[in-house]
């Protein structure tokens, strides 16, 4: 049975990323890897990033982002705008 760990989108960005109430902190014993799956607003991305990642864009990634949780994010776009993403949306991370 895989783990999971739930949280929610807690504010936006004004670049559009989803800032989740997951700490990095939370997150350190969860792989970073693409066996990690992140659902939010029925969107899913697979994998959690580094901040400096490289990848391309249009690509919705989880990154452990500068806030120091957890963010959602649309490389070159809005992920709010974009994939409707808002403050509340249930964020579960599978392992």
């Amino acid at each position: 049975m895989p783990s999971r760990i739930f949280g929610k989108v807690v504010s936006i960005s004004e670049t559009g990323d989803a800032i989740t109430d997951l700490a990095h902190g939370q997150l350190a014993d969860i792989p970073q890897s693409d066996q990690t799956s992140i659902e939010c607003g029925g969107h899913t991305t697979l994998g959690i990033f580094p901040l400096d990642h490289d990848q391309p864009e249009m690509t919705y990634v989880a990154v452990l982002g500068s806030s120091g949780c957890l963010e959602l994010s649309l490389i070159g776009d809005s992920a709010a705008k974009f994939l409707g993403l808002k403050v509340n949306d249930e964020v579960t991370i599978k392992w």
